[in-house]
């Protein structure tokens, strides 16, 4: 560094031309977050983080790194996420639902991600087989944190913590199915429907099984209602996020319907875009504008072309609106009301 350098000049430019060592192009959108990552960890050594916080911070991003290398060579189709517990036998009707399901979701093109132990989970990679099957497994000391079926994997996944393993779940799901469990199974499902009601997730179907004559999800269904909504910490239309099926087969369609028309969503400035597979004509579009204007700060919702910025799925029709960023799941009794059109 010579004396005309400022230090924080000397450290950006010394980052800049390690990832132009490695490969990388430091001027690219890519290399200035990975400038960014480099920069933050450095600026680790002088804010008097204790040992136990670096250690936290460098094992989870390099179980981040990994499970997304992981899932980054394997993007042959869309993911579902199951859960259930790890303690269900296998001669339960639970268990016998979640293998018939996955094997169904999984015959219409859908990767499974399961998290790896038994009961359910193993029920969920035997039924579509492991080739069709990520496996994610928490360590923990008073359970198998591998089964049979999917251990030796390449596509199986350790993680030493949730929050990291959650992220990966959420991450590359385009549904998620739950079926009985106990703490952890309602940890992932309330944080699902957190997610998407707080629009910190993309809306996704979200479906509730369990094995014939089975009643944990009326049940749950009758809590949620009684607890929740009645007690208005729910709004009437977030029960809108989550469909208890009442077979394998029932539970596929509704995700198969829910991507029938609707096909994905983003964020460009202050419009929301809605990619769609096949166009609305103008009168639905008009019914769409009539019934849920709520969703709308001004003007109207419209039928338009790829708009600046976009990069991805061009090809496809969209809809575009000034979204209040809330109401989230109001947006999906939409995308409902989308599908539903002729």
């Amino acid at each position: 560094m010579t004396d005309m350098e400022e230090p924080e000049d000397f450290i950006q430019q010394t980052v800049q031309k390690f990832i132009e060592y490695n490969g990388g192009d430091a001027t690219s959108y890519e290399g200035e977050l990975v400038t960014q990552i480099i920069e933050t960890a450095l600026k680790l050594l002088t804010e008097k983080h204790d040992l136990g916080q670096l250690k936290v911070i460098s094992r989870a991003i390099k179980e981040m790194r990994y499970a997304y290398r992981v899932f980054n060579n394997y993007k042959t189709g869309p993911c579902i996420s199951i859960f259930g517990s790890a303690r269900t036998p296998e001669d339960h009707p639970d268990y016998q639902m979640a293998k018939e399901f996955s094997a169904a979701i999984a015959r219409e093109g859908w990767m499974c991600i399961t998290g790896a132990a038994n009961g359910i989970m193993k029920a969920c990679v035997e039924g579509p087989e492991k080739e069709n099957s990520f496996g994610l497994s928490i360590r923990l000391p008073f359970e198998t944190p591998t089964n049979t079926v999917i251990e030796g994997d390449p596509k199986l996944i350790y993680f030493r913590f949730f929050f990291t393993r959650k992220l990966m779940f959420m991450s590359h799901s385009q549904a998620m199915a739950a079926f009985p469990g106990g703490y952890g199974t309602m940890d992932e499902v309330f944080e699902m429907l957190t997610l998407i009601q707080t629009g910190k997730s993309n809306i996704i179907p979200i479906v509730l099984l369990e094995g014939e004559n089975g009643a944990y999800w009326k049940e749950w269904q009758t809590y949620v209602t009684k607890q929740l909504l009645q007690n208005q910490w729910l709004s009437p239309e977030d029960e809108s996020l989550f469909y208890i099926a009442s077979s394998p087969d029932d539970g596929v369609k509704h995700i198969l319907k829910f991507y029938s028309r609707y096909h994905s969503s983003r964020y460009v400035k202050d419009l929301l875009v809605l990619r769609l597979l096949r166009p609305l004509t103008p009168k639905q579009v008009k019914l769409l504008n009539d019934e849920f204007k709520r969703l709308v700060v001004k003007g109207s919702i419209e039928a338009v072309s790829p708009l600046e910025g976009e990069t991805d799925h061009l090809e496809l029709p969209r809809l575009a609106f000034e979204h209040t960023r809330r109401d989230f799941a109001l947006l999906r009794q939409m995308i409902d009301r989308i599908n539903d059109f002729e």
